[in-house]
């Protein structure tokens, strides 16, 4: 488990100059449809009632694309994205404070389009992000999905029984974020991010999709995202969470298998009132890519 946000961070320092990934969700008209804020872009689809959808770390909208057309025949669907991801220019996200300037701006888009309340889907950091945005905000919360997230990513690097903290982790993750930083204007080879996002998903065409995304991100938003990442810990905040609380656990019998997996994730979210899990068979880190029949069920489900 804590090769995942090593990986996904590793993913996300390919090119020099990034480029526009392939992206469903993407075309000329979109672009103008588009609402840009100083941390965040927000795209909306469809009609109906809100939902908003917040991808992982180096991770576009187009992460969404196969659930969000299905969603937009019933949902307004709002799309973030990271600003520097996808190969958005980087706006205010070269500075310290991305995690709370997505919360910020999520919000103040709320207010600004007349949304009181409406369920949050968040992948992995937007998992965080959506914790996050439920604790500043709870009247603008119905309920909230987090999908293969955790509140606190580096209990991924215990060690002996000891329980990491923030403070105990920073070193290590202000070691990560200036390596990943300096890659920015590097080349990397093809071979290298292929080999950095395999462990984040089970099927090669799941990484495939996942390679042309990391090589589109800026690997500096990247890098401060997830030092930010690494060092939050929401675990004493869960109890005063208000949302109800529905957490999308992947799990692979070749790696820990369901029992343990499940039994971590517990562990985790102990201390939220109002928890539910759900359990997606054979599938990695990006469980939308491995396993979209079953993905597309648990959301339909947390919809209703």
């Amino acid at each position: 488990m804590k090769k995942l946000i090593i990986a996904a961070a590793l993913a996300a320092i390919a090119a020099p100059l990034p480029a526009l990934a392939q992206n469903p969700l993407v075309s000329a008209s979109v672009a103008k449809a588009e609402s840009r804020m100083d941390h965040i872009s927000i795209l909306r689809m469809g009609s109906g009632s809100p939902v908003f959808l917040i991808p992982g770390l180096a991770s576009p909208r187009g992460v969404w694309g196969g659930i969000a057309p299905e969603l937009a025949k019933h949902h307004s669907v709002y799309l973030v994205q990271v600003n520097g991801f996808a190969g958005d220019a980087p706006g205010s996200n070269l500075k310290a404070g991305i995690l709370d300037g997505i919360v910020s701006d999520l919000a103040a888009y709320m207010d600004r389009e007349k949304i009181g309340k409406a369920p949050v889907i968040g992948h992995s950091m937007g998992g965080l992000a959506g914790l996050m945005f439920a604790k500043a905000h709870p009247a603008r919360v119905e309920r909230l999905m987090i999908v293969d997230s955790l509140p606190f990513f580096a209990v991924l690097f215990a060690r002996g029984g000891e329980e990491p903290t923030a403070a105990s982790v920073e070193p290590i993750a202000k070691m990560m974020r200036d390596q990943v930083a300096a890659r920015y204007g590097k080349p990397v080879t093809a071979d290298s991010v292929a080999s950095d996002v395999a462990g984040l998903a089970l099927k090669p065409e799941s990484r495939t999709k996942m390679a042309a995304w990391a090589a589109a991100a800026d690997p500096r938003v990247t890098a401060q995202a997830m030092y930010e990442d690494l060092i939050t810990d929401l675990r004493p905040s869960l109890g005063s969470i208000e949302a109800p609380l529905t957490v999308v656990v992947p799990w692979s019998s070749a790696k820990f298998g369901k029992e343990a997996t499940m039994a971590f994730y517990a562990r985790q979210y102990s201390s939220a009132p109002n928890v539910t899990y759900v359990d997606v068979a054979e599938a990695g880190h990006f469980v939308m890519l491995d396993q979209p029949e079953a993905f597309e069920a648990a959301v339909e489900a947390f919809l209703k």
